[in-house]
């Protein structure tokens, strides 16, 4: 498990992954949702997020470079598991080299999520969290990945989607209402984090 300071865990990124995403949003611009990983501010504001009740289970779409796993990962209790999937093989290859036990690293696609939460034996997410990039999509695509999230969800999970732009909002509405809409800055571009909350008790 990476440990250290917000500021330690920027530039480990900055050193480490930044030109990786770089690169990876040149080959792919449709999957990678930025030119730069997310920032501390960003990462900080998503995890204050996990810090609210007891984590069992938390599954991340996009990973990227791991800058929000490794947030998540510093405010999860020692009993909690964490499922990154992500389509870039790059992207999945480092961060299976992140040394927590906590971390399982999935290549595949956030279309499948039901599938792949039941294929590593998890209970059903309390806080989903996603970085893909929902305006780069086709529409079904977007829908159904929203779907698949909403069903996931445990009752009382949340959803968290930080985003450029508000299409994930669209996508979502069918299943999950209007969501609460903060923005951040200091992230490079700022961005818009989109939150929703199931309710506690399935209809």
């Amino acid at each position: 498990m990476y440990e250290g300071t917000d500021a330690q865990h920027e530039r480990y990124d900055t050193s480490a992954n930044a030109w990786m995403f770089f690169r990876r949003f040149l080959r792919h611009p449709s999957t990678v949702a930025s030119v730069l990983p997310s920032s501390r501010y960003l990462t900080r504001r998503l995890a204050d997020v996990a810090r609210m009740g007891h984590l069992r289970t938390v599954v991340e779409l996009g990973p990227g470079t791991g800058c929000t796993t490794r947030a998540l990962l510093r405010v999860m209790g020692r009993d909690a598991r964490l499922l990154a999937i992500d389509l870039d093989e790059t992207f999945v290859e480092n961060l299976r080299g992140e040394r927590d036990d906590r971390l399982i690293v999935h290549h595949g696609s956030a279309e499948r999520l039901n599938e792949i939460v039941q294929v590593h034996g998890m209970p059903s997410p309390d806080l989903v969290v996603s970085g893909i990039p929902f305006s780069t999509m086709p529409a079904e695509c977007g829908r159904r990945i929203a779907q698949q999230v909403w069903a996931a969800l445990a009752p009382g999970g949340r959803f968290l989607a930080y985003q450029l732009r508000g299409h994930v909002a669209r996508f979502a509405a069918e299943w999950m209402g209007r969501p609460e809409v903060r923005m951040e800055v200091r992230n490079v571009p700022p961005m818009r984090i989109y939150c929703w909350s199931k309710p506690a008790a399935s209809a």
